[in-house]
């Protein structure tokens, strides 16, 4: 049977060079990917290459709960692509550069544990989350 998939984007105000670096450099990660103000992410690892592997642990500030959030990437076209699995399921994450802007485009298959909305949204959140950081850290070099 084929997963359901299910799509995010973001339109962000910041060249494409600016918003690659910040989905792949483990320092930018840690400031960004969370799904509320509730989380953060404690460590980072990243191989961008295929076969490489990536983590995240991802925590509640409360210490209430915590999670890894890690798999293998299958594609790396920089800037224009990433894809990766998570074990059984796969993300693709799109970069379209256009006018000064970057559009990113996050599909992935959706899992057991959640439904598809609840996932939705907790990737729309990340990826909001993103877009905000991304457009902060170029005004500050500004």
């Amino acid at each position: 049977m084929q997963a359901q998939k299910v799509t995010v984007e973001a339109d962000i105000a910041a060249i494409i060079a600016d918003v690659w670096r910040a989905c792949t450099i483990p320092k930018d990660i840690m400031q960004w990917n969370a799904a509320s103000d509730t989380w953060h992410t404690t460590s980072v690892s990243v191989d961008l290459r295929v076969g490489g592997a990536f983590s995240s642990r991802m925590e509640a500030k409360d210490g209430s709960f915590g999670f890894d959030f890690a798999g293998v990437y299958t594609k790396v076209v920089a800037p224009r692509s990433i894809e990766y699995s998570l074990g059984d399921r796969t993300v693709e994450v799109a970069f379209a550069a256009a006018d000064g802007r970057t559009k990113v485009r996050i599909t992935f298959d959706v899992e057991a544990a959640n439904s598809a909305e609840q996932q939705r949204a907790g990737w729309q959140a990340i990826l909001d989350n993103f877009a905000r950081y991304v457009v902060a850290k170029q005004a500050s070099v500004s």
